[in-house]
């Protein structure tokens, strides 16, 4: 149903292109996932622009696993460069969907968070990718990282 949506969505970020993707939100929209937690939609924009924008090599693939008139599922992988460790990363995230307006009004992407740790941080990742307090530094500079880019670019 949405299909056409989603290929622009995924397509920009292939494409790096922050400004379509964050198109693609409804004004009320909701993102979360386990490195950013939940967002409202203008830090949800900011984070797309945000990682469109960063010096990095990434590639995407995705799949629509599930698709109808109010919601989807996605299947999408990025490949990249942890650029504050230099690691390689496949992130393999399950991305749930829904719509109003013909726009993303909620969005929540699980992944292993344990598992992104090991790769991108190495040792200390993999022992301790399932920490809480890993998990809370994560987030913290996820947040620190979205505050820094708004604030250069308001």
């Amino acid at each position: 149903m949405h299909d056409s949506l989603i290929n622009t969505f995924y397509g920009a970020l292939a494409n790096r292109d922050g400004e379509v993707m964050a198109g693609c939100y409804h004004d009320d929209a909701v993102f979360e996932d386990p490195a950013f937690g939940e967002l409202q939609v203008a830090d949800a924009r900011d984070m797309w622009r945000m990682l469109c924008a960063s010096d990095t090599d990434l590639t995407l693939t995705h799949k629509i696993l599930e698709s109808g008139e109010s919601t989807a599922k996605v299947n999408w992988v990025a490949e990249y460069t942890f650029t504050a460790t230099g690691r390689k990363v496949t992130n393999d995230i399950t991305a749930n969907l829904r719509f109003a307006d013909g726009l993303i009004i909620d969005h929540r992407d699980h992944f292993n968070l344990w598992k992104w740790s090991a790769q991108a941080l190495g040792p200390v990742g993999m022992a301790l990718g399932w920490s809480p307090p890993l998990k809370k530094k994560v987030r913290s500079t996820a947040h620190k990282a979205l505050s820094k880019y708004q604030a250069a670019n308001r």
